[in-house]
C-alpha cells in the first residue's frame, strides 16, 4: 500500500513512519508541517529509503494537501497531525482549534474528493484512519474505564478539539460513505516525544537535579501506552479495522503521576546518584492544572478481541528503555538549547 501519515514527524507518528518502513513493505508519504514538536530526526535513514517521501504541508492547506492526494495517490490516509499539549492549549486554544478541527475537516474533504474519484475497487479498500486520545471521553472516578461507546465529555480545549475532529470524521463516513475508522489511545511514553509531557520533562529535570513540578497532590491516574506498542495498533486499525467502528488502544498500566515521578526518581539514583540525596526530595506540589480530569483508563478489549492486539511492554519495562533513551540523548527537542526550558505552561 501507499499510506499518507499525517503528522509523521511528531511522536507518534515517526514510530509508525518508523514501523512500516522497517517491518513492512509499503510505501509512505510524510506530510508533517514540522511544528516545534515535531523533529525529523525521529526517523533516522528514512530520508535515503526507497519507500519512504517528505511533504513539508499544513493540513489547513486545501491546495497543498490535494496537491500530495493527487500526486501520491494515497491507498489509506492515517491522521495524526495535531496539536496535543493540554497546556499548551490553556494558553493558546485557537491554535487548536485550527489544527485539530479546521485542518481535519480540509483533510476529510480532500480524501473524499480523491476517494470519489477512485475506481469501484479501490473505493472498497481505501481507508480514512482518524487517530484521536481518550480525553475526549472527560474523567473518571476511581472505578470503571473507557470503552468505545462511553460518551463525550472534553474539558479542555485540547480535548474539545479533537472531540470535535472526532465528530467531523464520524460525520463524513456516515454522510458521505467515506469508509473512515477511528481509535481512540491513551497517554503514550517512549522514546522521541518532545519534553514537554510528564515523562520525558521529569526524567530530563530530575537527572539534572532540577525541581520536579508536580500538579496538586499528585493523585491524578492516567493509564500509559509504550508507543511502539500504539503504532502496532494503528497499524492494524488501519489494516483491519471496519469501517465506521472506532477503536480504544490502551496499555492498562495505570498510574498515578506522582508514582510515576517517584519510580523515574528511583530509576535515576540507580544509575546516577546525586550527592545531594534521593531524588524523591526535588518533588514539589504545584497548583493544579485548570480543569485537570482526576483518571483516565481504557479497555482495549476490542482491540484485543478483533484485531489481536495486545501491548506487550508493561510500564516497568516501557520506563527503564524510555529513561536510558533520554538519557542518551539529553538535548532531544532542543537542539539550540532555546526551544522549551522546561517552563510551566498552561497555568490561566
Amino acid at each position: 500500500m501507499r499510506i499518507l501519515i499525517t503528522g509523521g514527524a511528531g511522536f507518534i507518528g515517526s514510530a509508525v513512519v518508523r514501523q512500516y518502513l522497517a517491518q513492512t513493505p509499503h510505501s509512505v508519504i510524510n506530510l508533517d508541517k514540522l511544528t516545534y514538536a515535531s523533529n525529523l530526526a525521529a526517523l533516522p535513514g528514512a530520508a535515503d529509503h526507497e519507500r519512504y517521501r517528505f511533504e513539508k504541508v499544513d493540513i489547513c492547506d486545501g491546495r497543498e494537501v490535494a496537491r500530495v492526494f493527487a500526486q501520491y495517490k494515497p491507498d489509506a490516509v492515517m491522521h495524526l497531525a495535531a496539536e496535543s499539549h493540554v497546556d499548551r492549549s490553556i494558553d493558546g486554544p485557537s491554535a487548536f482549534v485550527r489544527t485539530n478541527v479546521l485542518g481535519t475537516q480540509v483533510l476529510l474533504e480532500t480524501a473524499r474528493a480523491y476517494w470519489n474519484s477512485l475506481p469501484a475497487a479501490a473505493q472498497a479498500d481505501f481507508r480514512f484512519h482518524h487517530v484521536s486520545t481518550d480525553e475526549v471521553f472527560g474523567s473518571l472516578g476511581r472505578e470503571g474505564l473507557f470503552d468505545e461507546n462511553s460518551p463525550y465529555d472534553p474539558h479542555s480545549p485540547y480535548s474539545a478539539s479533537k472531540a470535535a475532529s472526532d465528530h467531523l470524521a464520524r460525520a463524513w463516513g456516515a454522510t458521505y460513505g467515506l469508509p473512515v475508522v477511528l481509535s481512540n489511545c491513551s497517554n503514550n511514553y517512549g522514546p522521541y516525544q518532545f519534553p514537554e509531557k510528564l515523562i520525558p520533562l521529569m526524567i530530563l529535570k530530575a537527572q539534572a537535579g532540577k525541581p520536579l513540578p508536580v500538579y496538586g497532590k499528585g493523585e491524578n491516574v492516567r493509564d500509559w501506552l509504550y508507543v511502539e506498542d500504539h503504532a502496532r495498533g494503528l497499524r492494524l486499525v488501519l489494516e483491519r479495522g471496519r469501517p465506521g467502528e472506532s477503536y480504544n488502544i490502551g496499555g492498562r498500566n495505570e498510574r498515578t503521576n506522582l508514582d510515576i515521578v517517584h519510580m523515574i526518581c528511583d530509576r535515576l539514583d540507580e544509575r546516577t546518584p546525586l550527592k545531594t540525596g534521593p531524588r524523591r526530595a526535588l518533588v514539589e506540589f504545584v497548583t493544579d492544572r485548570p480543569g485537570h480530569d482526576f483518571r483516565y483508563a481504557i479497555d482495549a478489549t476490542k482491540m484485543e478481541q478483533e484485531l489481536g492486539w495486545r501491548a506487550q511492554e508493561d510500564f516497568t519495562s516501557g520506563l527503564e528503555k524510555t529513561v536510558a533513551w533520554y538519557l542518551e540523548h539529553r538535548d532531544w527537542g532542543r537542539p539550540d538549547g532555546e526551544a522549551y526550558q522546561g517552563e510551566r505552561l498552561g497555568v490561566r
